[in-house]
């Protein structure tokens, strides 16, 4: 046992160096094309530069997230440039800012490792090489990774929620708490995912009440809560959440658990009353709304990046012998499905206008086909909708429910179709799954490799140019 501990350490950490050095090569060759800040860091870089000299009271009115990136590279890039006796611009260039990116990509892929032990711990020796080679897999996602180039937030937010869910496992819920307003510094809608880290201590407690209040009756053996199929089972689970909210007992030990992330909580409450919203900055481009659609365009989007993992002829089987069996159900969730597309879908202007974004041609490809397009996609979104909740089953119904609360409550308010948005939503998706087959684990990461070669190339070798304008153009996620 403890010798297949140490060929697992060692393993973990040749794949850490190996991860570390293949994007360090991948950065410098990106940095060499692309020297100047591009797109959003048009904004994000000098604001960073303005920090590293000490300027903080100079804020740029059109970044619309908090400064928490800038102040994390400011304390991770001094110190570094005395050490190396760095000065000038130098110091706080591009390429440094963007470094710190690369370190925020070790430290995820430590993270993804540790969240997925934690999460899988059976049968720690049989499943090893599953687990390492799901850690691989998943710190190569591809929106996530190519993003590790440029000096965006999404490396730096994707870490610190990750790390405060980890907290949140081991118990430590102060830390979780903390880590929580870290990851808020860099992306206010971060504090959903925070929820979700309350949400999962209130879900096991909940749990915990439901295996002890079915004990007690002999004719029902204990077991964890499941997704109800049946009216029977939706009015079981509302009477025991009732009772399990309205028990002064119950939400004694429950606040004193969640106490920290209350306060979060009230803080960010706070915040938005006095910032009179929770975008800072222009406000004009991100206006919250219900997209309810996005939701459905996340299912696809998971089924797609999911495909060799969740692909499964039994659960297609399942599917269609489910609509033989609930004729009515489906047809009404067609119809709700075909109201919300009709009444709720958003097409933000930068989605029609800016044709570097991966995004564009989507929609301009697929949805701009015919006006009826959307709506002939609903059949594609029930199917993803119904395969992404099916690989759900393996987790608990109250767990269950604060991931789809909080997936709904971060995709939803969105009007602009962007994938970034679907990177924290889809790792903790993935990260709940049970461990998939070696085999299966393999064409993930063949996927993400594809996908990550193809999109680092069309950046690096497929630049274009804008009629008006003096800047190289490139494609990017």
């Amino acid at each position: 046992m403890q010798d297949m501990e140490k060929v697992e350490s060692y393993i973990f950490s040749a794949l850490c160096s190996v991860n570390f050095l293949v994007s360090c090569l991948l950065f410098s060759k990106m940095t060499r094309v692309q020297r100047d800040p591009y797109m959003d860091e048009i904004f994000h870089v000098p604001q960073a530069q303005r920090y590293c000299m000490g300027k903080f009271n100079e804020w740029d009115p059109m970044i619309t997230t908090l400064p928490g990136l800038y102040l994390v590279s400011v304390g991770i890039i001094k110190p570094m440039a005395w050490l190396a006796k760095l000065t000038g611009s130098v110091a706080c260039s591009t390429a440094m800012l963007r470094f710190t990116n690369v370190l925020f990509n070790c430290g995820n892929f430590y993270l993804l490792y540790l969240l997925i032990s934690k999460l899988h711990h059976r049968d720690k020796t049989r499943l090893m090489f599953r687990r390492i080679l799901c850690t691989v897999s998943l710190s190569t996602f591809p929106v996530l990774y190519f993003f590790t180039f440029l000096y965006y937030t999404d490396a730096g937010s994707t870490f610190f929620i990750l790390f405060a869910y980890l907290m949140t496992l081991y118990g430590c819920h102060k830390a979780s708490a903390l880590l929580g307003v870290c990851a808020v510094l860099f992306r206010q809608t971060n504090i959903v995912w925070v929820a979700f880290c309350a949400g999962t201590v209130v879900a096991a407690k909940m749990d915990d009440v439901w295996r002890m209040e079915y004990t007690k009756k002999k004719d029902e053996r204990p077991s964890a809560v499941r997704v109800p199929l049946s009216s029977q089972g939706v009015k079981k689970v509302i009477t025991f959440s009732l009772d399990f909210f309205t028990s002064p007992e119950t939400v004694k030990v429950v606040m004193q658990v969640t106490w920290p992330y209350a306060v979060v909580a009230a803080g960010f409450l706070l915040f938005m009353l006095l910032n009179e919203g929770i975008v800072v900055g222009d406000r004009t481009s991100h206006q919250a709304c219900f997209h309810f659609p996005q939701v459905f365009y996340f299912f696809c989007f998971t089924y797609f990046f999911s495909l060799p993992v969740s692909l499964c002829l039994h659960r297609t089987l399942r599917f269609s012998n489910a609509l033989k069996r609930h004729p009515v159900f489906f047809s009404v969730l067609t119809i709700v499905s075909l109201f919300l597309v009709w009444k709720f879908t958003y097409v933000h202007k930068y989605l029609l206008a800016d044709n570097r974004h991966f995004p564009f041609y989507i929609w301009k490809n697929i949805y701009q086909r015919h006006k009826l397009v959307r709506f002939l996609l609903v059949p594609a979104y029930i199917f993803t909708g119904w395969n992404f909740l099916e690989t759900l089953k393996s987790r608990s119904f109250f767990m269950s429910l604060a991931y789809l609360t909080c997936l709904v409550l971060a995709t939803m308010p969105q009007e602009l179709l962007e994938f970034r948005y679907f990177i924290i939503p889809y790792l903790m998706y993935r990260l709940h799954m049970p461990l998939s087959p070696l085999s299966r684990l393999v064409g993930e990461f063949l996927l993400y490799t594809i996908v990550n070669v193809a999109t680092i190339y069309l950046f690096i070798a497929k630049s274009f140019s804008w009629p008006l304008a003096l800047t190289t153009q490139r494609f990017m996620w």
